[in-house]
């Protein structure tokens, strides 16, 4: 049976992120919640079961290949927070996450930080879009409320990010791993003097030809 801590008037809450949570602990926790919302006859999960979903490689970004041993330790970090609980019953002892108490998230809200703890900072319309199987959103303004919403809350687990140059769309991302590092696009580099394709094209048309003449002159002094 699971063992779910109740709070009374009298007990202080604990912070919801007490620490940064790390990729594998983010991942872990990502798949333990996407599970129980698309498959929850399957939930929760054994240990086999929770290392299948973690090194998924359908709607994950990136890709990872985490060995039992690394969850493991993952598990019992995430066990000391109480954010994830040991199931024991039955034959092999499951996986569930404590969430919906500690972060007082509802499902709309979970469906969503799912998304983002599984493939980092997505626009609106991309949390829309990849919802379907998690939670029906009828538009992407109603994405954008809810995620509002959770951003204006006084310990928030998501947060806008800049819009990055010719980016037409705002990105939200999660605030359990710590700071956004945002990479911006690797720009091509620049070409001497700023010299235009067309430029560069005729001058080795030019060099080619100046080449092909050399060798047409010394095959004929070669008597070729």
């Amino acid at each position: 049976m699971t063992f779910v801590p109740t709070l009374d008037s009298e007990t202080p809450r604990r912070p919801r992120l007490p620490r940064t949570l790390d990729p594998v602990e983010v991942r872990i926790l990502g798949s333990l919640m996407e599970k129980q919302l698309s498959t929850p006859e399957y939930y929760p999960l054994t240990l086999n079961a929770l290392v299948a979903a973690c090194n998924q490689k359908s709607n994950r970004e990136p890709v990872l290949e985490l060995s039992e041993s690394e969850i493991e330790r993952a598990l019992n970090r995430l066990q000391d927070e109480k954010l994830v609980w040991r199931v024991m019953g039955g034959r092999a002892v499951r996986f569930d996450h404590n969430l919906d108490a500690v972060w007082h998230i509802t499902r709309r809200e979970k469906a969503l930080l799912t998304l983002l703890f599984l493939r980092g900072p997505q626009t609106a319309g991309e949390l829309r879009g990849r919802s379907d199987r998690l939670q029906t959103f009828e538009s992407v303004p109603e994405v954008e409320e809810l995620l509002r919403e959770m951003a204006a809350h006084s310990e928030p687990l998501v947060r806008e990010l800049p819009r990055r140059p010719g980016q037409k769309e705002e990105r939200w991302a999660h605030t359990a791993g710590g700071a956004v590092v945002e990479t911006e696009p690797v720009a091509a580099e620049p070409r001497a003097g700023g010299e235009p394709l067309s430029a560069r094209v005729q001058r080795l048309e030019e060099q080619v030809a100046a080449l092909t003449a050399e060798l047409r002159e010394l095959k004929g002094k070669l008597g070729e």
